[in-house]
C-alpha cells in the first residue's frame, strides 16, 4: 500500500498546505504511511543554527509529528559546531552542508549521507582587491573554525583554480556575524555567506560577489545541503529514519512551493528576523531539487576536490562506500512523486 501523498497532485498540494503564524504548520500533517509500522523511537533531534539553507529542518516540525514523533528537539549549535553534532550523537538526523561532513567521514566519525536536498545556497563576497579566486592568494578569508562549512568549501574552490588552500590562503577565524563589518573595515578580504546573510550583504552593497553556487559551474550542478544522520540511529531505527527523511524532503518541497508562507512561519517562530530576506532566500535557493540530482555524484565531486586539496586521505570511492546509504531515498522517490 502506498502513502496517501502518492495521490496528491500539485494543485491539491498547494490547496492543502498553509502556514499560520506561531501555531506552526497547518494543513500539511501527513497521514502515516499505512504500510509502515510506527517509528521505533518517538524522539528525533535536529540541528538549529542561523542558516536558511537548512530551512526544511524547521518547516518539518509538524510533519515530523505526523510521522509519529512526539519528542522533537532542535539542538542549537553555532556555525562551525553543528557539523560535529552528528558524529558526537547529539543530533540524530538533519540537513547540513556536504563538504565538512565528508571531512568527518574521512576521520572515521559515524556519519552517513542519506539524501541530497537542494543545490546552490552560498555566495562568496570579496573586497576591491579580489576580483577572482586567483586573487585570494595571500589574502584573509573569514571562517568560524577550521573544518567548518566555509573552510571546507572554499578550500575546494581555491584548489580548483590551482592554489594551495593551506599555504596560499590566510584563514581568519572570526564570528560569522562580524564578517560583513570586517570586510568593510578591510580586516578581511573575503567571506562565504549563506542565506539570509547573503541577501542582507547584497542589500547593503557590501563588497561584491565573485562566486554564486546557485549559478556558477561546476558548483551549481551539485547538492550543497544533504540529509545526514548518525550511523547508529540509522542502524537502530530504520523506520524512524525513513519517516524523518520523508518529513524533511516534503518540507523542502513546501519551501519551493510556498516561499512567502514559509518565510512568515520562520519569522514567527524566531528562526530569522526579517521576512523580506527570508522570502528572497526561499525564492533563490533551489529547494525541491532532491529528486533531480544524483547525490552520489555530489559526494564523489566534493570528495575528489577535498582529496586534491589535501584535506582528506580517503578516496572518493571509500567515502561513498562507507558514508552513504541511499536505500530510503530510493523508496521515497517512488512514494513522493513530483
Amino acid at each position: 500500500m502506498t502513502s496517501p501523498f502518492d495521490q496528491w497532485d500539485r494543485r491539491t498540494f498547494l490547496r492543502s498546505t498553509t502556514l499560520a503564524g506561531t501555531a506552526g504548520l497547518v494543513g500539511l500533517r501527513p497521514h502515516r504511511a499505512l504500510a509502515e509500522p510506527p517509528p521505533e523511537t518517538k524522539r528525533v533531534r535536529l540541528t538549529n543554527r542561523p542558516s536558511l539553507c537548512e530551512a526544511p529542518n524547521y518547516v518539518a516540525e509538524e510533519l515530523l509529528r505526523g510521522e509519529g514523533f512526539t519528542e522533537i528537539q532542535y539542538v542549537k549549535r553555532a556555525y562551525g559546531a553543528a557539523e560535529d553534532s552528528i558524529g558526537s550523537g547529539d543530533v540524530d538526523i538533519t540537513m547540513l552542508f556536504g563538504p565538512p561532513m565528508i571531512l568527518r567521514i574521512d576521520a572515521g566519525e559515524p556519519v552517513v549521507f542519506l539524501a541530497g536536498v537542494h543545490s546552490g545556497c552560498v555566495e562568496v563576497f570579496a573586497n576591491e582587491r579580489v576580483r577572482t579566486f586567483l586573487d585570494l592568494k595571500g589574502k584573509a578569508f573569514a571562517i568560524t573554525a577550521l573544518r567548518d562549512s566555509s573552510h571546507s568549501l572554499v578550500a575546494t574552490m581555491v584548489a580548483h583554480v590551482g592554489l594551495r588552500p593551506e599555504r596560499d590562503i590566510v584563514w581568519a577565524i572570526q564570528p560569522a556575524a562580524d564578517w560583513p563589518r570586517l570586510l568593510t573595515e578591510g580586516k578581511i578580504d573575503a567571506f562565504l555567506a549563506a542565506p539570509p546573510q547573503a541577501q542582507a550583504t547584497r542589500a547593503k552593497k557590501i563588497g561584491h560577489v565573485i562566486l554564486n553556487t546557485l549559478t556558477d559551474r561546476p558548483w551549481s550542478q551539485y547538492f550543497c545541503c544533504l540529509v545526514v544522520a548518525n550511523k547508529e540511529f540509522v542502524r537502530r531505527y530504520p523506520i524512524a529514519t525513513k519517516r524523518a527523511m520523508r518529513a524533511i524532503l516534503k518540507a523542502s518541497d513546501l519551501c519551493a512551493l510556498q516561499p512567502e508562507q514559509v518565510a512568515k512561519f520562520l519569522v514567527d517562530k524566531g528562526y530569522v528576523e526579517r521576512s523580506d530576506y527570508a522570502v528572497q532566500s526561499m525564492k533563490e535557493v533551489a529547494y525541491g531539487k532532491w529528486r533531480e540530482y544524483n547525490p552520489t555524484d555530489t559526494v564523489r565531486f566534493y570528495a575528489l576536490r577535498l582529496h586534491e586539496a589535501g584535506l582528506i586521505k580517503s578516496s572518493p570511492q571509500r567515502i561513498i562506500a562507507e558514508g552513504t546509504d541511499w536505500r530510503f531515498l530510493d523508496e521515497l522517490k517512488k512514494e513522493l512523486r513530483g
